[in-house]
């Protein structure tokens, strides 16, 4: 059964979105580039020169496995340009920043270089809920960084450029929109990320509004971009950012970036603006502790409105170490299992729900680091919990490793038993069933000569063992 030419092109088309991704296909295929068949070739009409050199450098392979899969037989793939004006070649700036931007940059933006359009409008600040300063869960690991936005909003400029660096979900987002969030009230201030930036930029250059786009960056007391390792290998953006930071410096205003890595890691943005960041302020973000990963989930199970015991938010924050992502995420799952089974959010109910995620996490706990951990925090040698001592101070700890075992490893009963002094799986089914029991009635156990709840004795091994 023969297909005609415009079923192989929508084939085709299909084929070349799911090999490249629905996103990438929309930004090179989706606007004035057209696919036709003859029944002899595939030509890729694009609608000018460089989208033409573009596509045939950098997708050909994938243009050309795609009809492989749609196209019995050979079936050459030809690239070629339409019918261009003389303003439709790109400039070089442009076509060196788009080259490095690609494949992030978004549709809007290399349209422009296709031909005329409308820049779309931004989003209204208004229809957007900005985090604000207020909000932000303070700690040990971001004490600093929160100081430092709160005196940009009291005395912009004084200390400028300022970088916030961390690894994701640490909250550096979070501060540059709680410092816009209280400046925009008395001061011209401009919240962009460095995506937006480079973006607007180019619509500029292609535009020739670059005197438009310098005064809107530059006039402002206070702008923010997030993201900076977005500018890797964009030169023409590079450049013009360089000059936005030495204007803005000059006239004592107040500029505010973020990264996911520090200063020494960015050598890829170039010397020149590294040395001007090491001028300004340097506020390394970390991840977020025990404490304040319990206030953080504390906060969001608040704005969530969902009703959980303090044990299991304490759950939440012990289990989810990396950033606050993992907490928002794991606090939205434990919602939405609770409403699917119309029950209340229990430990039994947040162990289960979150078992996956709780693997995922990447935490690697031994059978032999909770066996350190028990032991230090009970003051007991490993030994002792190897023994075949039934005395309560040695045996009530020995259960607890047994059922922390079973909580935080993949290990099986009879592993459990056998690193626990050769006892049988079934002694660790035991053990479990009895912790699990005393802890919904919340027990107390031994511990320095004091009764201590079991609860209050799982987080103090949990903290040894740096699950936080």
């Amino acid at each position: 059964m023969t297909r005609d030419d415009k079923d192989v092109v929508s084939a085709v088309a299909q084929a070349l979105a799911e090999r490249v991704g629905n996103d990438r296909y929309e930004t090179w295929f989706g606007g004035q580039t057209r696919l036709v068949y003859d029944g002899v070739a595939l030509r890729v009409v694009a609608p000018n020169r460089f989208f033409q050199d573009w596509l045939r450098t950098k997708l050909r392979q994938d243009v050309e496995a795609a009809v492989r899969t749609v196209i019995a037989g050979p079936c050459p793939v030809i690239f070629e340009a339409a019918a261009e004006t003389a303003t439709d070649a790109a400039q070089p700036e442009v076509a060196d920043a788009i080259a490095a931007a690609e494949p992030t940059m978004t549709t809007n933006a290399l349209r422009l270089i296709a031909g005329p359009a409308t820049p779309a409008a931004p989003p209204a600040m208004s229809r957007r809920r900005w985090a604000t300063l207020g909000q932000y869960v303070v700690g040990a690991t971001n004490r600093l960084a929160h100081a430092t936005a709160l005196s940009m909003t009291e005395r912009p400029g004084e200390v400028s450029p300022t970088l916030f660096h961390g690894p994701t979900g640490v909250g550096k987002t979070h501060l540059l929109e709680g410092i816009w969030t209280a400046a925009r009230q008395s001061r011209q201030a401009l919240f962009l990320t460095a995506e937006q930036f480079t973006t607007q930029f180019l619509e500029a250059l292609r535009g020739s509004g670059l005197p438009s786009f310098r005064r809107k960056v530059r006039s402002v007391d206070l702008l923010l971009i997030d993201d900076i390792h977005f500018f890797a290998g964009k030169r023409a953006t590079l450049v013009e950012l360089l000059h936005t930071i030495d204007f803005l410096v000059r006239e004592g205003k107040q500029l505010v970036l973020t990264a996911d890595r520090p200063l020494e890691d960015l050598a890829v943005l170039g010397p020149e603006l590294v040395a001007r960041l090491q001028g300004g302020m340097l506020c390394r973000i970390d991840a977020p502790d025990a404490t304040t990963r319990l206030g953080i989930v504390r906060q969001l199970a608040a704005t969530l409105s969902l009703k959980a015991c303090p044990q299991v938010l304490d759950y939440v924050a012990m289990q989810f170490t990396s950033h606050s992502r993992e907490l928002h995420g794991a606090l939205n799952l434990l919602r939405a299992e609770s409403r699917a089974r119309q029950v209340t959010i229990t430990m039994e109910l947040a162990e289960d729900a979150l078992r996956d995620l709780v693997r995922q996490s990447g935490r690697s706990v031994r059978l032999a680091d909770i066996e350190k951990a028990v032991c230090e925090v009970f003051d007991l040698s490993p030994e002792s919990l190897q023994s075949e001592s039934k005395a309560q101070q040695i045996s009530q700890p020995r259960m607890l490793a047994m059922f922390l075992a079973r909580k935080l490893t993949s290990s099986a009963y009879s592993e459990i038993g056998h690193h626990f002094g050769r006892r049988k799986h079934t002694t660790v089914i035991s053990a479990q069933k009895k912790m699990g029991a005393l802890l919904e009635k919340n027990a107390s156990i031994r511990l320095h000569n004091r009764d201590c709840r079991i609860d209050e004795a799982v987080r103090k091994v949990e903290a040894v063992l740096k699950i936080g």
